[in-house]
């Protein structure tokens, strides 16, 4: 399944939670999640495929941070 990550709307937003968040629920690796938390935080879209077994832990994770999504079909 993919998700677009729209924007994180977060008051002081952690990089680093982010980043490893990404990298746990699509599976990529640390500096391509740092460079998706970087062009999430600048304020543009952010397309990730997410594992079907990870699906429902992936939306309470992005909520916590604050990241907003939509389901990409």
């Amino acid at each position: 399944m993919n998700l677009n990550l729209l924007s994180c709307d977060a008051q002081r937003p952690d990089k680093r939670a982010i980043s490893n968040c990404l990298a746990e629920i699509s599976g990529i690796d640390g500096s391509l999640a740092s460079e998706l938390t970087e062009i999430l935080l600048e304020g543009d879209p952010v397309e990730i495929e997410v594992e079907d077994k990870n699906t429902s832990s992936a939306y309470r994770a992005l909520r916590k941070l604050g990241i907003d999504y939509e389901i990409v079909e």
